[in-house]
């Protein structure tokens, strides 16, 4: 960008902020690798893409693969799930269509940054991809049990915030036969969701709560080694 000066002197470069400029390099990665496989994309063509250098691209993010993992981390940060306020009167029923509506059209803006995303991490053994993929159910599941007022009882119920994370990964791939497959319509989406989310709230959340854990096989061959033996046969 440049600025023409009042004295009719050569235009100055205006330098961007090194945040805005680490934005737009990433930017422009997050279009390239949404349309093509991570291998045929190089640095050399997302550093033109940006408007910078080579070295400029590299001393933000050193490597190609370090510049993926950035973008994808964003990727799986875009769409947030939207989060209703509390207001009197309304159910959790209506949250939860609020909420999951919100999602879905996020979702449908950002048709091709979210199906990238999930095939990025889909075939796992990655690592680094795989840690990216928890932390954002683990961002999706915090949504998810403030949406319908269960966060506390998900802090203290650690089986309440694993089914969460079960229900996360339903999303991902009904979204994906949506979006991707086109095997699902966004009705049918959106009906999968809200049922399954009702029915674990309403059914499955209590009934977990109330079941205890079955001690381990050690625990329980001690506790029956410690019992008292019975009554001697007549």
């Amino acid at each position: 960008m440049s600025v023409q000066r009042g004295d009719g002197a050569a235009p100055r470069r205006v330098r961007k902020e090194p945040d805005e400029r680490r934005d737009q390099i990433l930017a422009c990665a997050r279009e390239l690798f949404s349309r093509r496989p991570y291998t045929t994309v190089s640095n050399t063509e997302i550093a033109a893409a940006a408007g910078v250098s080579r070295g400029l691209l590299n001393h933000y993010f050193g490597t190609k693969r370090e510049l993926y993992l950035a973008a994808v981390s964003q990727m799986m940060s875009v769409p947030p799930i939207p989060v209703p306020p509390f207001e009197p009167g309304v159910s959790v029923a209506e949250r939860i269509d609020q909420s999951i509506d919100g999602w879905l059209e996020l979702l449908q803006r950002n048709r091709e940054t979210w199906i990238t995303a999930l095939d990025m991490t889909a075939s796992g053994g990655d690592a680094d991809l795989d840690r990216i993929l928890e932390e954002a159910r683990d961002r999706a599941v915090d949504h998810m049990t403030e949406v319908v007022g269960l966060t506390r009882l998900s802090r203290e119920h650690p089986e309440i915030r694993a089914a969460f994370r079960g229900y996360s990964a339903m999303a991902e791939a009904t979204t994906r036969e949506w979006l991707k497959s086109g095997r699902l319509s966004r009705d049918q989406v959106r009906l999968l969701l809200r049922q399954v989310l009702l029915h674990l709230i309403e059914d499955v959340f209590p009934a977990l709560v109330r079941t205890e854990p079955a001690p381990p096989a050690e625990k329980a061959a001690e506790t029956s080694a410690e019992s008292p033996a019975g009554p001697p046969p007549e």
